[in-house]
Parts: structure tokens; C-alpha cells; sequence
């Protein structure tokens, strides 16, 4: 699977008022793997940003003065992004300016060139209602660094996305697959090559005398609340036990 995780910074927070994108960041993963094959372009937007877009992003008139045009870069854009999956933060609004600038050009809208979106500030607020959830916050909620974003930077910013999409969305499963690299297609090919689970060398991690314990307490209370023996406490009947071996 091929997923782009996206990101955009605009001179001002309404493209329908004639804010433009500024600069364009996409960072490529391919099954889940960060491939290194990113596309960043800095955008001559032809008009000031205004004072607080400016403040955010610190990319002034002058520096942008020399910069290609969004027409000299959408046909690389749009190839780039062509039926890739993209994950963006907040999407409605990078979606909304990609397609008002496609629109300027007189080319169909953006979200015709690419396939699914996952929004993952909706998926943020589902795993954590009611927290904050800007790209800091689940920075700081995933251990992920975000030390040297001192100003947003759309590269840098999908680059931190990537890896918070990947820690939001990682199971038991793709732990494995992190841990051995993939071995099935993404189509998940059942006569590919197999992972040996026998051949890992995990760490068995015994209980302490106080986890002990304290699930003993625990176990003791469960007990007590239904008056009799819990289910955490039964061992297996010999002919349940004789048919699980």
C-alpha cells in the first residue's frame, strides 16, 4: 500500500478570500515503511502572507519571492500524489486549498488525483476525546520529538505526522512486521514466506513479590464480590485439559 502523508502552509487560513499555499510537504511509506522518497516544494504565492499565518510559519515575501509558481508545480504535484493514499491532519482545510489553487488553473479538483484520506485529527479525537489533539499534543502523547519544530515547516511537519499516524495505528500485529520486516504482500498472500514465531527470542519478564501480590488482592476481592471461587482462579477440567494438548 502506498500512502502519502501530507501537509501544506498557506498565507492566510481561507483560500475562498484568495489565501495560497506557500509550501507543500509529502512524505512517501509504502507498507508501512518510511521509503525516503519525499516531495517538498516552496511556493512564490504572488501576495503577502498575512501578519499571523506569518508568526506560524516564518516564510516571508522576500524569501519566497523567487520560488517557483504553484502552474510550474502541479503536474509534478498531481503525478506524485496520483491514487496514493494520503493521511493529512486536519484535512479538510489542506484539501480545501489544494483544491482552490487546482481550480485557478483551470484543472479538475485535487481530490480527483488521489485516492482515500485519512484524516487522522478525526481519528485522534476518536482515540482521545475530549484532549487536545494538535500535532504537538500527540507528539508529546506517542514520546515522539518534536524539539526542533519551532516554527510549522510542511516537510517537517509531515515527517512527524508519518510518525504519529504509524504509533496511533500500530498493533500487536505490526509489531511483529516492525520488528522482522514484512513478509507477505500487501495483498497478504497466503504462499508467500511465513514468519518462524519459534525463532524469536523474547524477553520473559517475571512478576515481582509486590505484582504478586498485588494481583493476589486482586483475585481475593473478585472472590469476595461474587461470594465463591472466580473464573481467574479455576484450572481446566482433565478432559478440557486433555483436548487443549
Amino acid at each position: 500500500m502506498r500512502q502519502i502523508v501530507l501537509d501544506t502552509e498557506t498565507t492566510g487560513l481561507n483560500a475562498r478570500t484568495g489565501d495560497r499555499i506557500i509550501e507543500i510537504g509529502g512524505v512517501e511509506l509504502v507498507n508501512r515503511r518510511l521509503t525516503g522518497n519525499n516531495l517538498h516544494f516552496y511556493i512564490n504565492p504572488e501576495r503577502d502572507s498575512d501578519p499571523g499565518a506569518l508568526a506560524v510559519h516564518g516564510l516571508t515575501t522576500e524569501f519566497l519571492s523567487d520560488k517557483p509558481k504553484f502552474a510550474e508545480i502541479a503536474d509534478q504535484l498531481r503525478d506524485f500524489l496520483q491514487d496514493a493514499e494520503l493521511i493529512i491532519h486536519n484535512a479538510p482545510f489542506d484539501l480545501g486549498f489544494l483544491n482552490a489553487e487546482f481550480a485557478l488553473l483551470g484543472l479538475p479538483p485535487f481530490t480527483e488525483t488521489c485516492g482515500e484520506v485519512i484524516d487522522t485529527l478525526v481519528k485522534a479525537k476518536s482515540m482521545f476525546p475530549g484532549k487536545r489533539n494538535s500535532l504537538d499534543a500527540l507528539c508529546d502523547r506517542f514520546g515522539i520529538s518534536n524539539a526542533h519544530r519551532t516554527l510549522h515547516g510542511a516537510l517537517l511537519d509531515s515527517e512527524l505526522l508519518a510518525e504519529v499516524y504509524l504509533a496511533m495505528t500500530r498493533g500487536q500485529e505490526s509489531l511483529v512486521i516492525d520488528m522482522l520486516g514484512e513478509t507477505q504482500t500487501a495483498g497478504g498472500d497466503a504462499s508467500g514466506p511465513r514468519v518462524a514465531l519459534e525463532s524469536l527470542s523474547l524477553p520473559v519478564l517475571a512478576a515481582s513479590d509486590d505484582e504478586l501480590a498485588a494481583h493476589q488482592a486482586v483475585l481475593d476481592n473478585l472472590d469476595k464480590a461474587i461470594k465463591g471461587t472466580s473464573v481467574w482462579r479455576r484450572e481446566p477440567a482433565p478432559a478440557e485439559a486433555a483436548d487443549a494438548a
